[in-house]
Parts: structure tokens; C-alpha cells; sequence
């Protein structure tokens, strides 16, 4: 398995994996060398019918040697079948080593704001290296080191046609590594093109409704129509080279093949070899030059395929950096937020800036500010989804990067801004997929979210399939949903990103519930604002600014000393009002004025 070597080896997971199918690797070699052993049959039985049965006359002769050729051919092509689907398993064996971590990995990339096709590379690396395993590729690669036995096996018939041949297989091997030299760049070039271009169908199918509705589909369609005239360029390109080298090879060995043939009839006319060598020395010659026309052939997947194996070294890499942290025990006590900063992952531009405070169990705080302020971003630092630049975020006394991440996540309840589901069940979606999961624990989560009832009134209750992303539920059950999912398990740390967005009434009541019942049992809650009814059910208040906590205490202290200063005068202000931009704001007629938010 050669094929993929990287330039660390010791340090590469994906040299690891594929180190580790040696055995399988030592079987294909095995099996090779009988293939290409049994692949000079046809020679020698043409050098025995021409030189032997014809001058014989011999009819058993004939029988005996059609029998044996007819034998070795079966066992050939038994071999090769082997050869192919062993050559199948292994791809399948990478697979399954690789699809774990590949899958991690798209995940990571995503957290530091890779987002489509770029995010998705890790899984398609996979696929490429198993398709390339599965192609006929490697059958070349693993048959071009066999070429000087027919290269030997034609010296022996002629010293003068061995030199043709050799002479041959040298401008094939170049033409080859010619081939890999000028294929290399468009290949890249093809694979970012290819990303760029399924990115833009996923943007447009995802945003289909936005599209038709405000009548600039056939916008995105020009855009799509650009980056696939890219793509289109970037493949005839990769396929003219490749195509265009197969064919010079191709009429390469046709012209030896023939010059062999020829140069054969002569010494056969000056009485040097016999007629039978001449045929034996075009099939010997043929598959001397058949693997390298066949891996120029398939050169795109192998150069492909090694670029797919050196990123895939590199993103695995990077998540085998050090041992798994111990398993602590669950946080009881308190979160401690020490002057985090906290950057745009991918960037480095910075929106949380030296950040700190101190929630005890059972305390709830309300993130409030301006839009851009910082809040949403504080909070995915707060459960881990985006990495801090400086300070440190504390459960217990220990940072969250020392937490298995498994083990963290049962810890904490997360319910993002833009809310998420999966294609699966209700029951399926608030479990977080936990097969182990008890049907008291799911219905607890989706009481405490009060969101009970209204799954029994669905169709098939908790075992109602809600499709990609929820679509067949409203926006307010998922939310809801979304928040029973947040609660399930009972985490410690509660963090909801403007969790009343969708909801109606009864909805706001429910969350406000679910709230008190965190604080009850000794969690934490952590609530970005969006409207002023949740601010009710919080004791603590925080008010981001550009980035920094600009006032942190109990509630009603925090919005009174936020009132006096917005208003200057000291006149009593709305809750609500406290943090709207600064622009006169128009009277409420009977209508609430939400929060802003980010």
C-alpha cells in the first residue's frame, strides 16, 4: 500500500490504517505474481502450436497443450476475479477505519467555520480513496513491477527484440511519470472546482423558498451556471491530459507491437528465431505495456486518490494530538468564566473580549445587549462549540477541554439560535439518538419542556417522523422540541440562545417553567434574551456590549442602573427598552418591542 505514503509516516493515522492491511497487501502481491506468471500461457502456447504441433503434425500434441492452456486460462481468470474483489474488501476495510474519524473531522472543520463542501472534504477523501481501491487502478500499479519478466521472457526468444522492448517500456514509464507531473495541479484545481459547484446547489436548494419568493432564482442560477463552466474546464482539462496520454501510449505500443512483429519477420527470414517466437514475442510485449497504459488510464483517480489520503493525514492528524482526558465527575457546583476572548473561528477577528464571572448551582442569568454585541458568541464558547483565545472556562474547577467530549455534552443542554433537527423520530431527536435511551426519561425532557401534550397530539405522538431538519414540524415545535432536547438527561449547564423566539404564549410560559425547574434541581441556566418575558424568570443579568460584559448582577439592579443611564434623567423605562438602539423608538401601540438581538 505504497500508493499513499505521506511525509510522516510514523505521525500519519491514515499511513497507520493502511500499514496495518499488510497482510492483504502480501495476499494481492501473491496473487499478482500468479497472474502475471500465468499471463506468459498464451505465448508459450503459441511458441509450441507454431514451432512444434505444425511441424509435427502431432493431433494429440495439439489436444494435450489446448487442454493445459484451456486449464492455466480458468486459473488465471479465477485469480484475477480474487484479485478484484479482494481489492473491493480492502477499499471497504479503509472505509470503515477512516469513516469515524473522517466524520469527526467534518465536524471540526465546521466548528471553525467551514461551512458546505469545504466542511464535507474529509468524507468525500474517503470515498475517493475507496473508489480508487476499487477501480482498476491498483490492478496496474500492482502489475507494472512484474514488466521485466516479459521483458526477460523476450530477451530470451531475442536478444535484439529484449532491446525494442525494453527501449519501449522506458518511453511508456516516462510518458507515465509525465503524465503524473502535469496532472497533478488541475487535479487540485478539478477538486475545488467540484466543491465550489455542489456548494452553490446546496445554498440554492437550501434557500429555494427566499428564491422563488423574491424572484432572483435566476441569479443563483447564473452563479451556478459560472462556477460550473469553472468545473467543466477544470475536468476536459484533467481529462485532456489524461486522455491525451493514454492515447500517445496507446499508439506507442501499437507502433512497437507492429516494429516487434516486423523486426521479428526479419530475423525469422534470416533464420535467427523461429515463427512461433515472433507471436510469442507480441503477446510477451503486449502485457509488458498493458499496466502502464492502463494506470495512465486511471491516473486522475490515483493522483486523486493520494491527494484525498495526504488531507486526510493531515485532518486526522491534528485530532490524535494527545491522549483522551479522564473522566471526571459530573459538575455540581458552579461555572466560572475567566476573561475569555473568544475569536470567529477561522479568523482573527475577535468578538468576546475579556469576558469573566461566576454562576453557582441553581443560579439563572439573562445575556442581554444590542445586536453584534457578543452574546451568541459568548454562549458557544460556554458549552464548547467555538475554541477561546485566551482565559478559560471552568465546571467544577476544571476547563471544558479536559472533559471527554461525550462525557461534557451530557452535561450541558443546548439550544441554538438557529434551531436544528434531525431526520428521525420525536423521540429519536430529544433522545440526542441514544439507543439506550428509557421512555421516562424522553417524556421527562419533553414535560419539563411542556412540550408533552402537544407531541400526543401529533399523528404517530413520539414515533412521528419530522423529516431533514424538522420540516414537517412549525417553527414553534421545534423550538420547543428542540428545548425538551436541550433538557433531557437532566444536564447541569442550560444554555438557550434566544429560546422564546417562535413561541407563542403558551409557549413563553413553558420555557419560563422549564427555566425554574433547571434552577430547582441545582442547574445552571444561561438565557440570551430576545424578549422581555423571559427576563421574569431569571434572578441574575448580564449586558453585553461590542464584545465585554458591561454590567453583571441581580436582575432588577442591573435593568434599574441600565435604565437610568440609557435615559440619563432617572424617568422609569420598559425592561424591553433598556437595550434598544439608541434611535428614537416609535410607541409600542399594544405591541411588544423585542429585545435586539444578535
Amino acid at each position: 500500500m505504497a500508493t499513499f505514503t505521506v511525509k510522516d509516516k510514523s505521525q500519519s493515522e491514515v499511513w497507520a490504517a493502511l500499514s496495518s492491511l499488510k497482510g492483504a497487501g502480501w495476499a494481492m502481491a501473491v496473487i499478482s505474481g500468479t497472474v502475471n506468471l500465468l499471463a506468459l500461457t498464451g505465448a508459450f502456447y503459441m511458441l509450441q502450436v507454431y514451432d512444434r504441433v505444425l511441424l509435427s503434425k502431432s493431433i494429440p500434441t495439439l489436444v494435450a497443450l489446448s487442454l493445459l492452456a484451456l486449464g492455466l486460462f480458468v486459473f488465471q481468470g479465477a485469480l484475477e476475479i480474487a484479485r478484484s474483489q479482494l481489492l473491493v474488501r480492502i477499499g471497504s476495510r479503509v472505509d470503515r477505519k477512516f469513516t469515524a474519524g473522517a466524520h469527526n473531522a467534518a465536524m471540526r472543520l465546521a466548528l471553525r467555520g467551514r461551512q458546505g463542501m469545504d466542511a464535507h472534504q474529509p468524507i468525500r477523501d474517503v470515498d475517493t480513496i475507496r473508489s480508487f481501491l476499487g477501480s482498476q487502478g491498483p490492478v496496474a500499479i500492482l502489475d507494472v513491477p512484474w514488466m521485466p519478466l516479459y521483458v526477460a521472457f523476450v530477451f530470451l526468444l531475442h536478444p535484439s527484440l529484449g532491446i525494442v522492448t525494453f527501449i519501449g517500456a522506458i518511453v511508456l514509464i516516462g510518458i507515465t511519470l509525465w503524465t503524473e507531473r502535469l496532472a497533478r495541479e488541475p487535479t487540485r484545481t478539478l477538486v475545488r472546482a467540484a466543491s465550489q459547484r455542489i456548494a452553490l446547489v446546496e445554498s440554492t436548494t437550501r434557500n429555494a423558498e427566499v428564491l422563488q419568493a423574491m424572484g432572483f432564482g435566476h441569479r443563483a442560477m447564473q452563479r451556478f451556471a459560472s462556477s460550473s463552466a469553472e468545473h467543466l474546464a477544470a475536468q476536459e482539462r484533467v481529462s485532456d491530459l489524461t486522455g491525451g496520454f493514454a492515447a500517445v501510449s496507446r499508439s506507442i505500443r501499437l507502433i512497437l507491437q507492429s516494429a516487434l512483429l516486423g523486426f521479428g519477420a526479419y530475423l525469422t527470414i534470416h533464420g535467427e528465431m523461429s515463427a512461433g517466437a515472433i507471436i510469442a514475442c507480441s503477446i510477451a510485449a503486449s502485457r509488458a505495456y498493458a499496466p502502464i497504459e492502463i494506470a495512465i488510464a486511471n491516473w486522475k483517480g490515483f493522483v486523486a486518490a493520494r491527494q484525498s489520503a495526504a488531507r486526510l493525514s493531515t485532518v486526522l492528524g491534528e485530532a490524535a494530538a494527545g491522549p483522551s482526558p479522564l473522566e471526571l465527575p459530573p459538575p455540581v457546583d458552579n461555572l466560572k468564566v475567566e476573561k475569555i476572548s473568544v475569536p470567529i473561528p477561522g479568523t482573527q477577528h475577535v468578538v468576546v473580549k475579556s469576558v469573566s464571572f461566576e454562576l453557582k448551582a441553581g443560579q439563572t442569568l439573562a445575556l442581554i445587549g444590542q445586536s453584534a454585541a457578543g452574546k451568541s458568541s459568548l454562549a458557544r464558547a460556554i458549552v464548547g462549540v467555538w475554541g477561546v483565545a485566551r482565559g478559560a472556562i471552568r465546571l467544577d474547577g476544571a476547563t471544558i477541554d479536559r472533559w471527554p467530549v461525550a462525557q461534557l455534552g451530557s452535561y450541558i443542554g443546548y439550544l441554538p439560535q438557529d434551531v436544528e433537527l434531525f431526520d428521525g423520530t420525536i423521540k429519536e431527536n430529544i433522545c440526542r439518538f441514544d439507543e439506550t435511551a428509557s421512555s421516562k426519561a424522553v417524556i421527562t425532557a419533553a414535560r419539563d419542556a411542556g412540550v408533552h401534550e402537544m407531541i400526543l397530539r401529533l399523528p404517530d405522538g413520539y414515533e412521528t417522523k419530522i423529516g431533514d431538519r424538522g420540516r414537517a414540524l412549525s417553527a414553534g415545535q421545534r423550538q420547543r422540541i428542540a428545548l425538551a432536547r436541550a433538557l433531557y438527561g437532566s444536564p447541569f449547564l442550560v444554555v438557550l440562545d434566544e429560546p422564546n423566539s417562535n413561541l407563542d404564549a403558551e409557549g413563553e410560559a413553558a420555557l419560563a417553567k422549564a427555566i425554574e425547574g433547571v434552577s430547582a434541581r441545582g442547574g445552571i441556566v444561561i438565557v440570551i434574551a430576545h424578549r422581555p418575558g423571559v427576563l421574569a424568570a431569571v434572578d441574575l443579568v448580564g449586558v453585553m456590549d461590542r464584545g465585554q460584559l458591561k454590567a453583571f448582577g441581580p436582575r432588577d439592579e442591573v435593568l434599574r442602573r441600565a435604565t437610568h443611564q440609557k435615559q440619563g434623567s432617572g424617568a422609569p423605562v420598559a425592561p424591553e427598552e433598556v437595550i434598544l438602539p439608541q434611535p428614537a423608538q416609535r410607541k409600542r401601540q399594544g405591541h411588544e418591542l423585542p429585545i435586539a438581538s444578535q
